[in-house]
Order: C-alpha cells, then structure tokens, then sequence
C-alpha cells in the first residue's frame, strides 16, 4: 500500500462516521497556512472538451500527483505534498484556456488527456502564496453540458457520481479526485503498479438512484470496501453541497485492472 497516502487511509473510515456539521469546522484553522492541489481543466472556448473525458482526466491526474516518484521520501515534491496530506485535503479547479493553459504546464504538476480532454493537477501548496498563472484562473464559469458516456467499461475502476447531487464540472473534477486517492490508499502495491501502468484511468458515470443507494458505504464503510470493493468520498461543504454530503464512490473492478 502506498505509504505516501497513509494519513488519507489512516483517516477514511473516521471520516465517514463523523457527525456532518463537523466536517466543515475550521475554528482552530490558520488561514494563512491553507492548502490545496490546484486542478487546471483546459476548457478552450472554441472546442471545448467532453464533461466525462475531462473529469476522467482529472481523476488520473490527482492521483498521479501524490504517487508520482517525485512525491516519495526525498523527492523534490515529498515536503509539499506531505504537509497538504496531514490536513484537510482540499483541492480547487480552475479552468485555463490559450496563452494561460500554456503558462501553467511550466509550473510542477501532471497532465493527464483523455478523448481530447486535457487536466493539470499541480503540486499543492500554499492558497495564499499560490503562483500568479493559477491565481489568476477562473474558478467558476464554463459549465460543460452532461454526456451520455455509455457503459463503463471492464478493467478500470468506476466512480459513480451522485445522481441526487448536482455540482459543477469544477467540483465534480476535485470530488473525482478525491476518490481516486482514496481508492489508490487502500490498494496493495500490485493492484497499484497495475494502475498505474494504466495511467490511473478509470470511468466516470452516474448510476440510478437505486443503484446508489445499494452501493453506498456511508453506515459501513469497512464492510462497503470488503464486501463491494467501493469507497466514498464525504465533502466538508465548503462550496456547493452540504457538509457531510457524499458525491462520489469508487469501485474497484472486479478481477482487478486488466491491461
């Protein structure tokens, strides 16, 4: 299992049984020493992006970042990365278009494409000492229509979208990136190697209601990773939904992930 994700892991199962008004109390928070995983998503004027492909690349990409050599003991981005994983692991998209998506591919962080669908997940930091070509991306706006995706296919996990919860395309990106640390904590280091040959790729999806409701782990989270191989993913409430509101669950692929 991944040692740089301990403290996630460690946590997880804490988290979800936590009353939901306590998820988002911040009173012994400095707000100088907040940090976040900025999440760039290339949404280009002219030819946007698929709402899918993109928020499947952000997935990849979040996850890519905290397991990527450069994070591991001794690594240039080890200090950084660590210090945002033993707080709240927040995370803020940013949409980037021309002149400014370029600008931000110089900055240290992974890029992840899928279908034509470009997202860069940065090293975190500091929000208030966050470098000018990401301070000054938009956080809002650009909403992506929804997409028919089809059936997920075989072979990758699937991280089902809350289909009584509606959230932006920027949440939706940080709430899927979320769930794919969370997958990558619990996971041996073969099923990991496995992904990671793989690129992280999963599906994103949105399941029936009732589906949903079969799934999801929030009375046992134990038991939902045992028995069903799923994990959720439990927001804090900052922006958009509820604190305490579970947005996503991952599953991982029955038979493990096939190349």
């Amino acid at each position: 299992m991944s040692r740089i994700l301990e403290p996630l892991r460690s946590r997880y199962a804490y988290w979800l049984g936590m009353p939901a008004e306590a998820t988002s109390d911040t009173s012994d928070e400095d707000p100088d020493q907040v940090r976040a995983m900025p999440i760039v998503l290339r949404i280009e004027r002219a030819e946007p992006p698929g709402r899918t492909a993109l928020l499947e690349a952000a997935a990849a990409a979040a996850v890519a970042v905290c397991l990527d050599e450069r994070s591991e003991a001794g690594g240039e981005w080890a200090e950084p990365v660590n210090l945002w994983l033993d707080n709240r692991i927040r995370k803020v998209s940013r949409r980037a278009r021309g002149a400014h998506w370029r600008a931000v591919l110089d900055l240290p962080g992974v890029t992840v494409e899928v279908g034509g669908a470009e997202v860069r997940a940065l090293v975190p930091g500091l929000v208030s000492q966050a470098p000018k070509e990401v301070s000054r991306l938009q956080i809002s706006g650009s909403e992506l229509p929804m997409d028919t995706p089809g059936a997920a296919p075989g072979g990758v996990p699937v991280l089902l979208l809350n289909p009584d919860v509606a959230m932006t395309v920027g949440k939706a990106a940080a709430q899927v990136g979320h769930a794919t640390m969370i997958l990558a904590s619990l996971l041996p280091d073969e099923a990991l190697g496995a992904w990671a040959a793989r690129g992280y790729r999963v599906a994103v999806r949105t399941p029936s209601l009732a589906r949903w409701k079969e799934l999801c782990p929030i009375e046992d989270p134990e038991g939902g990773w045992r028995n069903d191989r799923v994990v959720a993913v439990r927001d804090a409430g900052f922006t958009e939904v509820e604190p305490g509101t579970i947005t996503v669950l991952a599953q991982y692929p029955e038979g493990g992930i096939s190349g």
